[in-house]
């Protein structure tokens, strides 16, 4: 297969990456259906093939466990279709899984603040790692320790102060057409 081929093959996978309430699933849904492809949810997927929510998987088997199944989701995905895909917020740090997903396909960033974070997800129960009773700390942490890979995606894209709209014009923007 040629390269051309390659990059074309490539432009059908978009994938959504960034930490919880960036928007990956509000905007992913927009933008598949703008651009009229199929959209997928990471962790709803997991959550439908395992037969519990993220937080059961947590709880249970451990955050290992659940990196593990992201990085299976991932290594299996085939669809022979374009599709937007947002993926879980620590999906793309561990070591590969960045690269993984560009091998896949386009990565775009969301990226918003501690506290843009902390309001858009502070009474959803269903986010394990922010049940504790500092939410703000685990979150800055998580920004620090996850930035760097995140600034690896193909395009970075900030959705503080941002509608859903403007966020999805300008990815499709910084997408080839």
């Amino acid at each position: 297969m040629n390269s051309e081929t390659n990059t074309q093959d490539k432009q059908n996978l978009i994938f959504l990456v960034g930490m919880m309430g960036t928007g990956k699933s509000t905007i992913g849904k927009l933008l598949a259906e703008q651009r009229n492809v199929k959209f997928i949810d990471s962790d709803h997927e997991i959550e439908q093939s395992k037969g519990v929510s993220i937080s059961q998987i947590f709880a249970n088997e451990g955050e290992e466990c659940f990196r593990d199944l992201e990085r299976e989701f991932i290594s299996n995905l085939n669809i022979n279709q374009a599709a937007v895909v947002a993926c879980g917020g620590g999906l793309c740090i561990p070591e590969g899984m960045m690269e993984l997903l560009k091998t896949k396909g386009v990565v775009v960033c969301l990226l918003a603040s501690a506290n843009t974070l902390l309001t858009r997800t502070k009474t959803d129960p269903s986010r394990p790692l922010l049940q504790v009773a500092q939410p703000i700390i685990v979150l800055e942490k998580l920004i620090q320790e996850r930035e760097g890979r995140y600034l690896e995606a193909d395009h970075v894209i900030g959705t503080d102060d941002h509608t859903v709209a403007e966020v999805v014009k300008k990815i499709s923007q910084s997408l080839p057409a």
